[in-house]
């Protein structure tokens, strides 16, 4: 552990003692020992080793995280505790994230067991209401208590949970049996499964109509098109629901044969309007992930008032990419409202309605929705705020802190734990009750003021994840150097004037990737502040002359961020200065923005309809964000106002007159 670590969590653990009136000599005999037992117990808890948990528990005692060590040891038996140790945890670490993610836990098991009488009894106590799930038993638990009509809430859930799911499915299941709801809810959950390639969601839906369905459905996404030349008629409603699935599972490998399909007779005729719309719809959302120019038609062979919100989010963007300005508002207006009112639709809309306006007076009309958006706080925010013809500018800095607000932030007993926890190395623990702190153990979470005081203590701990996520949630009071803090200063300014590469764009690459955290790895082993692959680490070393370089150097936080903005660099270069590509290529790789830029004699389009056209929706958010937070950057670090729209410039197929080069980049 590095000796500023270990200050940190001498401060902390002091911290800690006043608040819970610990005797001194607590600290100095039992501490080591006992978050060494934690650490231990972490492990156990994973492999839920019940004995070794059990034994390690006593050791635990008197630590910071003893509230962790006893929620680990009790929920590993959670299924043959007795309500009694149940009650007694509760009672004894009443208030805690621990308390509550205990009860959540005993919550969903009370809903599989049925117990609604016990049930009941503790739900109103649950405070973080993040589990969606337990929400679905709680409604199923309404129904069946009262008869309330529950309909709404419960499919309204279930249909946007991307996972196979117990309590919705639950409730689903008593909803169908007592009529309440009509089968179709669970065929439409069963399409939505199979469009986004998730066959359990769909199985498990159909399983509820009739378990003996669930083979058919497995080999129909294994084969959808030996199911459908099987198929001459589907004039019963399981067969065309049967018939719609295989349609669009054949749309998700294969828009172009799912298309040719379609328009055979026999579905023409058999299938319903909605039905066939709904195929259209997860055709043309197929297409226009795969930038198909046919998407536009797929598209338009079905009905908007019958296709799923991200077929028309995906037919918005193909009348983007094609410059189908009149196409864009009806997509938008078909959107549920939640949606239609987002900022990326209020956008587009707003744009589209400028582009299609005749007069002065029309396009000042067509600008007024974005007053409402138009701010720094996101991509669309700072786009809509220099349609208005304003820059980017940092707004004044809230009021300081007081010293009681910052008293109160440290003297937060879950503040406290979980930064203890982070610097200790839990950090999934420390992140999980940090938030809980800030965002759900009071309805609504902190105000603005606590928020600002918590993210301070945050940012002075050094834990930057926290500080930019905690400062990010403030409403109306907006800290940017907070949200945007600028760690390693020396050595990133220092680094990118060596190279050529704008500082603003290294620090809002690296607060996308790892928020900091020097240590980060990804589930697919990017490692450091800049979130490098082993492979990529090793090339860049080579490329850039770096003959010493070792793999374990990656966590280094100076190697790291020679290596990452070595291999920026590349690959801007490789883009020609586009910083849009650039980071996709960062994302997900260099070829695949090539690709996506489009061949020869592909259109050249604003960026930000290139962008919000990219296929993949965590390369696309990454893709805003960080552009998003290097036009932030750069107004802090010049202290002169920016412009995001001059940042991503436009994209389209390379010039074929030139050579391609970087073809060699990981």
């Amino acid at each position: 552990m590095q000796f500023s670590a270990i200050l940190t969590l001498i401060a902390l653990l002091g911290a800690w003692m006043s608040l819970t009136h610990f005797p001194a000599y607590a600290q100095d005999r039992n501490a080591t020992r006992a978050d060494e037992a934690v650490l231990d117990m972490a492990q156990a808890y994973k492999q839920r080793d019940r004995k070794r948990l059990a034994a390690l528990l006593p050791q635990a005692r008197g630590s910071v995280l003893e509230p962790w060590a006893a929620y680990w040891e009790l929920s590993s038996r959670l299924d043959e505790a007795s309500p009694a140790s149940i009650q007694e945890f509760m009672a004894r670490f009443g208030g805690s994230y621990q308390e509550d993610r205990l009860r959540v836990e005993w919550l969903a098991q009370l809903g599989r067991n049925r117990d609604w009488v016990s049930f009941n009894r503790e739900y109103p106590k649950y405070r973080m209401n993040d589990d969606r799930s337990v929400r679905c038993y709680a409604l199923l638990a309404e129904h069946l208590s009262s008869g309330a009509d529950v309909n709404q809430a419960v499919t309204d859930t279930w249909l946007t949970m991307k996972e196979a799911d117990e309590g919705c499915t639950s409730a689903v299941e008593q909803l169908v049996k007592d009529h309440s709801i009509k089968s179709h809810m669970a065929w439409l959950r069963a399409r939505l499964g199979l469009e986004n390639d998730r066959l359990q969601v769909a199985t498990q839906a159909v399983g509820l109509l009739n378990e003996g369905w669930v083979g058919t459905v497995n080999a129909l996404y294994r084969n959808p098109g030996k199911y459908l030349h099987a198929k001459l008629t589907a004039l019963r409603p399981k067969t065309r629901e049967l018939v719609t699935l295989a349609l669009v599972r054949l749309a998700y490998l294969d828009p172009a044969k799912a298309a040719a399909e379609m328009r055979k007779l026999r579905w023409k005729a058999q299938l319903t309007q909605e039905e066939r719309s709904w195929v259209w719809g997860a055709i043309g959302k197929r297409a226009a992930q795969k930038l198909s120019d046919d998407a536009l038609g797929y598209f338009a062979k079905g009905q908007v008032q019958h296709m799923h919100e991200d077929h028309l989010a995906w037919m918005a963007r193909a009348a983007l990419r094609a410059g189908r300005w009149d196409l864009v508002p009806k997509a938008i207006a078909a959107m549920p409202e939640t949606l239609r009112n987002d900022s990326t639709w209020v956008y587009w809309r707003a744009r589209s309605a400028m582009q299609l306006a005749k007069t002065g007076a029309a396009r000042a009309e067509a600008l007024r929705p974005l007053e409402g958006i138009a701010g720094v706080r996101g991509f669309y925010e700072q786009l809509a705020l220099e349609e208005l013809g304003q820059r980017i500018s940092v707004p004044p800095r809230p009021d300081a802190l007081t010293a009681e607000e910052k008293d109160a932030a440290r003297q937060n007993p879950a503040l406290s734990r979980a930064l203890y926890a982070i610097q200790l190395g839990l950090r999934s623990e420390g992140v999980r009750e940090w938030n809980y702190a800030t965002n759900l153990h009071v309805k609504g979470g902190m105000d603005d003021r606590s928020l600002l005081a918590a993210a301070d203590l945050a940012c002075r701990n050094e834990v930057w994840d926290r500080c930019i996520n905690t400062s990010e949630r403030t409403k109306t009071l907006i800290d940017m150097e907070q949200r945007f803090p600028m760690p390693f200063k020396t050595t990133v300014l220092a680094r990118t004037k060596q190279i050529g590469l704008d500082p603003a764009y290294v620090y809002g690459l690296i607060r996308q990737e790892s928020r900091f955290i020097m240590d980060a790895r990804s589930g697919v082993g990017a490692s450091g502040l800049m979130q490098v692959m082993p492979a990529t680490a090793r090339w860049t070393a080579k490329k850039i002359g770096l003959t010493d370089f070792h793999p374990q150097q990656i966590n280094n936080r100076d190697t790291n961020i020679t290596i990452g903005t070595g291999y920026l660099k590349l690959v801007l270069d490789t883009f020609d200065g586009s910083m849009p590509m650039a980071a996709a290529a960062y994302n997900a790789g260099p070829s695949r923005p090539r690709q996506w830029r489009g061949q020869t004699g592909s259109p050249v389009m604003e960026a930000a309809i290139w962008a919000e056209n990219v296929p993949f929706s965590e390369t696309r958010d990454y893709v805003k964000k960080v552009l998003s937070n290097t036009t932030s950057y750069a107004a802090l670090i010049t202290g002169q106002a920016q412009s995001l729209k001059a940042r991503l410039g436009s994209v389209g197929p390379k010039d074929a007159n030139l050579p391609e080069t970087g073809l060699d980049l990981p």
